[in-house]
């Protein structure tokens, strides 16, 4: 690509050059057709801002708390698997990006680079994510090293039950890095000579009998918040309400499960109305510009996660890519903030924006 990119999608292409074909593969890939893959990000471009105007706008403030942590912007880091595909320095330069830029990361179970030397690499804000295992055990000893090692919340996953079928990972015929806070713990060799390796050692390890009860008991093994990611409906919504969780994160885990499954900033307003501001509810799945961060502010998301972009930022230029991804995103949400006449999060409202919904409505 010629000269320095300008925006986030311009590092997808330098990501492309940057990495082998199954990494670049890995990090990309969604499942099946892909078709919520691309909905995702296709989703928010149908969604316009209604901007004020004659606003002073001299003074913009993007902070906002997040689970009571403050943060120079509602933009996380999303927990993404195995960092070191796209960079030697895997998970430890994200995290000193995200410190650098005073922005909360959230760290995946299935990082390059174990949790303590995360923790210790910076001193940024960091949130733990969770998949539990068949060997409830491991997931109990995971939980507690993290809360030991200054983790503010456990993530746990759900909608997981089985991996999705991602067929680039299964013709390239995908090969699983050992997972280093599972090393010791769960051996990562699987009897499978048939695609995805990856696959297959999730079929192997994960617990598809995970369901609602178990949240008590993960609650229990931990000082820590729990938020439950991967909620599309206000049902599940009402159900972890009711289960007593900490947060909610709208997701449907970067279109990489269930195929079809809806896009995730379609179905925010939904959960966000059935929580009627009990609890936070952020999103992940699609954010690729400033405009969509207001755009999920504004349909009532507390905070946004991104997760290929920071990738395609590692995979570029490392650390500095992070950071350079993290406040281009930053600076894109200001300017559209200042242009929409709002000086603060909560200046947005949703009156600054028209869904396709609201667009039917007015023709009935």
């Amino acid at each position: 690509m010629a000269g320095e990119p300008v925006n986030v999608n311009e590092f997808e292409e330098l990501a492309k050059e940057a990495l082998p074909k199954m990494n670049y593969d890995y990090l990309s890939g969604g499942a099946e057709d892909e078709y919520t893959l691309k909905e995702n990000v296709e989703a928010f471009k149908r969604i316009s801002i209604q901007p004020r105007i004659l606003v002073d706008v001299s003074k913009i403030n993007m902070s906002t708390t997040i689970l009571g942590y403050k943060t120079s912007s509602p933009i996380m880091i999303a927990p993404t698997g195995l960092h070191k595909l796209a960079h030697p320095a895997g998970e430890i330069a994200t995290a000193r990006a995200a410190a650098a830029s005073d922005t909360i990361m959230a760290l995946s179970f299935a990082s390059s680079c174990t949790l303590e030397e995360v923790a210790s690499s910076c001193n940024a804000v960091r949130f733990f994510q969770l998949y539990v295992y068949k060997r409830r055990d491991v997931s109990e000893l995971i939980v507690q090293r993290a809360e030991r090692n200054g983790f503010k919340a456990i993530m746990v996953i759900v909608g997981t039950p089985r991996l999705g079928r991602r067929e680039a990972d299964i013709k390239n015929k995908m090969i699983i890095p050992e997972l280093a806070n599972l090393k010791g713990l769960i051996s990562h060799e699987v009897d499978s000579d048939k695609g995805s390796k990856l696959e297959a050692y999730a079929a192997a390890t994960l617990d598809p009998s995970l369901s609602w009860k178990d949240i008590a008991w993960l609650k229990s093994i931990t000082n820590l918040p729990v938020v439950v990611k991967g909620v599309l409906t206000s049902e599940d919504a009402l159900k972890a309400m009711e289960v007593g969780v900490a947060g909610i994160v709208v997701s449907n885990h970067g279109a990489r499960q269930l195929d079809y499954s809806p896009a995730t900033i379609t179905v925010l307003e939904e959960v966000v109305d059935a929580v009627q501001g009990k609890i936070p509810v952020l999103l992940d799945g699609g954010v690729r510009r400033g405009t969509d961060v207001f755009k999920a502010l504004a349909l009532g998301a507390q905070a946004v996660m991104i997760g290929r972009p920071v990738m395609y930022g590692l995979a570029a230029r490392g650390e500095n890519g992070v950071k350079t991804v993290i406040n281009m995103l930053k600076d894109e949400f200001e300017l559209t903030m200042a242009l929409a006449g709002c000086c603060t999060v909560k200046d947005i409202t949703r009156r600054h924006v028209k869904t396709e919904h609201d667009r039917h409505r007015c023709r009935i």
